[in-house]
């Protein structure tokens, strides 16, 4: 099996609200291992004999799992060989998990500070992982999200009719997000009032020279 599948299967394994995971990787041949440790560096892995020791975080300063993956895909290409093994997994502390706030409530909040007559929005949701993304592009399909940077989607909403989702649609969208354990932050970027579309389905802003 190669190293990136092994770990695409430990990560399964986790439990749905880890934060950091430790693993150690055992390359029996001793130029090899020495090689493997140099192509894993930006992990700051620690080596005793034939095993390397590393870690990735979803979210601070450690290398996120998909720079994991990265880095073992590079392991791969060079036929290096080895067992990797999940050596402990600490998950989000609950009092953090309750502290954060869903992305469904974020939603109603941003709508709420809206002048009562708005009826065009342009919103951005920016996910605390990278491993987010996929999922949530999924969960939000109905919004017909567009992607932006590594770990966001923007996506139009209309209040009453024209271009772009309906803000109940919006909300039920990110509530099975919320229910899926994915989290983090809605901000509304720009929003219009009392649009009288003539022969157009909406309002079109144009950002760094391209329309939305």
């Amino acid at each position: 099996m190669r190293l990136v599948d092994r770990f695409n299967e430990i990560e399964r394994e986790l439990p749905g609200d880890w934060a950091e995971a430790t693993l150690v990787l055992v390359v029996p041949d001793a130029g090899r291992c020495e090689r493997a440790a140099a192509l894993l560096g930006p992990t700051n892995p620690g080596r005793l004999g034939s095993r390397i020791r590393f870690g990735t975080a979803r979210r601070g300063a450690g290398v996120g799992p998909d720079g994991v993956r990265r880095l073992l895909r590079l392991l791969d290409q060079e036929g290096i060989r080895g067992a990797l093994e999940l050596v402990r997994a600490r998950e989000e502390p609950r009092t953090e998990l309750r502290r954060r706030e869903s992305l469904r409530d974020q939603w109603k909040r941003a709508l709420d500070t809206l002048p009562a007559d708005w009826s065009d929005v342009y919103a951005e949701v920016r996910f605390e992982s990278t491993d987010y993304i996929e999922r949530a592009a999924l969960l939000l399909a109905p919004v017909n999200p567009a992607r932006d940077g590594a770990n966001a989607l923007r996506f139009r909403c209309a209040h009453h009719f024209g271009y772009g989702v309906s803000p109940e649609m919006a909300t039920r969208c990110f509530e099975r997000c919320d229910e899926d354990g994915i989290t983090g932050e809605v901000e509304i970027l720009h929003a219009l009032s009392d649009t009288n579309p003539v022969g157009t389905q909406g309002p079109v802003w144009l950002l760094n020279g391209r329309a939305v």
